[in-house]
């Protein structure tokens, strides 16, 4: 074993290829382990790709690598943003990582980007976001430094935001909910500070070669992804374990004691916001009705709520690792166009054959992509991609909900409360019952509903535009 590593670090030195690796998977899975042991062997670099883990503070509930594991890799992106700034971005992560890169290459070491914010990934291997040229200084500051333009516009809410929206981007107001406040505020942003509609940033990109449905071409066409994948079953166990190992470790007295630092005044003065920046993390909500108890209140209260977080932070968990699976199986294996890099899956469920299954199998991958060669191990074959879900909008006035995209429409059409509600304001005549019937019916795989067929499923259902991009990023 150590003879082939040697091999392969030797072939690293003569020829970086691949450009960078990249580690995928469900929190829990081992993506640091693998990126230290790769890292060690090959002269990597770790860059961290975690929202949570740039703020300082919080080690233990964000899973912050440890001191002697700092020491065996040089790791870059952790605990160097202030917490009290809710301005970081997925753009600002973007543009220091970019530069992480291009040093390490100029000096000959390999990036190894690893961590479970798949948007974070995804930004660095696509070109998929816009950089107007804003970005946030200061960040270290406390948050003293020139307002954030994107959080002034939140503040208007939801509607008046659409209501703009539509007057300098009709197209990118098709398709964004009314309530999603973030991206309005930041679609309007980027139309200030270019003068150019957001939709139309959206258009250039991916009519790039290379672009697909999603954005723009790979930055590094020739990256090495890795995929570490477990049996859920066997994976919600060792969450659960997890969990139990950060409380023994102090999870509780880490919150409690940044929440009286951090939190305290804000939740007083009911300006907490559990949707930015470090307060995202898992943790904060579940455990929030303990961390803010009465001191009234009895011990016997106080346990419950502790139980009753505990219990929230590992569902939570649980259901994190879930939406960063299918994360991956929708970015990676079912992108549209032919810009994706060969994904290779590492089977972790059992850790006592861990070497066996995961490090050696990555580390002849790796020595077969350095030299050029077909690795012995195949790829995760790509995976047909499903009819791609236009985001047309559409209006329910029966269960007065606006719906962004089809097959979100159609989900809703066959949803009981829907069903409900039209059975409740159906008229008794045959016209309307054949809609009705219409409406019961399931849709077949992949259909989707275009505007006649809203028109014909139940009064008070309309399409109210067209579809404009299948699966755009419109988080950018």
């Amino acid at each position: 074993m150590a003879a082939a590593s040697r091999g392969v670090q030797c072939t690293f030195r003569r020829a970086m290829a691949p450009s960078l690796v990249v580690i995928l998977g469900a929190t829990g899975t081992g993506k640091s382990k693998l990126a230290i042991e790769i890292g060690k062997r090959l002269q990597g670099e770790i860059i961290s790709a975690d929202a949570m883990q740039v703020y300082r503070g919080l080690d233990i509930i964000t899973n912050k690598v440890k001191p002697e594991e700092l020491t065996q890799c040089r790791h870059h992106m952790i605990s160097f943003v202030d917490p009290l700034v809710s301005s970081y971005t997925v753009v600002d992560f973007r543009n220091k990582a970019l530069a992480l890169i291009d040093d390490m290459h100029s000096r000959n070491k390999l990036p190894v980007i690893v961590g479970g914010t798949n948007y974070f990934i995804e930004s660095l291997l696509w070109k998929i976001l816009l950089d107007t040229g804003q970005q946030n200084e200061n960040l270290g500051d406390g948050g003293d430094g020139t307002p954030d333009r994107k959080m002034e516009l939140e503040r208007l809410g939801g509607a008046e935001l659409h209501k703009q929206l539509e007057k300098v981007d009709p197209k990118m107001a098709a398709m964004l909910h009314p309530n999603d406040k973030r991206k309005l505020a930041r679609s309007l942003q980027i139309h200030e500070e270019t003068g150019v509609p957001h939709s139309h940033w959206l258009e250039a990109q991916k009519g790039q070669e290379g672009g697909d449905g999603l954005g723009g071409p790979l930055r590094y066409p020739d990256s090495c992804i890795f995929w570490l994948q477990a049996d859920m079953e066997a994976l919600d166990k060792r969450l659960d374990v997890r969990v139990d190992e950060m409380l023994s470790s102090g999870l509780i007295e880490e919150l409690r004691d940044f929440h009286i630092r951090y939190n305290l005044q804000k939740v007083q003065d009911d300006s907490q916001r559990y949707q930015e920046g470090i307060f995202q993390s898992i943790g904060f909500k579940e455990f929030h009705d303990y961390l803010t108890a009465p001191e009234s209140s009895t011990q016997q209260e106080k346990d419950t709520l502790r139980e009753k977080g505990i219990e929230a932070v590992k569902t939570a968990t649980k259901h994190y690792a879930r939406k960063q699976n299918k994360w991956v199986r929708n970015r990676f294996l079912k992108r549209p166009g032919g810009s994706v890099p060969a994904v290779y899956g590492l089977d972790v469920t059992d850790l006592s054959r861990w070497e066996e299954m995961v490090l050696n199998p990555a580390l002849q991958i790796l020595e077969c992509l350095s030299k050029g060669e077909e690795p012995t191990i195949p790829p995760i074959r790509v995976q047909r991609a499903e009819e791609r879900n236009k985001r047309s909008r559409h209006t329910c006035d029966i269960c007065d909900k606006v719906i962004i995209g089809d097959l979100e429409w159609t989900a809703h059409l066959n949803s009981k409360k829907h069903r409900y509600h039209v059975k409740k304001k159906r008229k008794p005549d045959p016209a309307c019952d054949h809609a009705q019937s219409s409406a019961a019916a399931p849709a077949s795989a992949g259909e989707t509903l275009s505007g006649d067929t809203c028109a014909t499923v139940a009064p008070g259902c309309s399409e109210t535009s067209q579809e404009f991009w299948d699966n755009t990023p419109v988080t950018v």
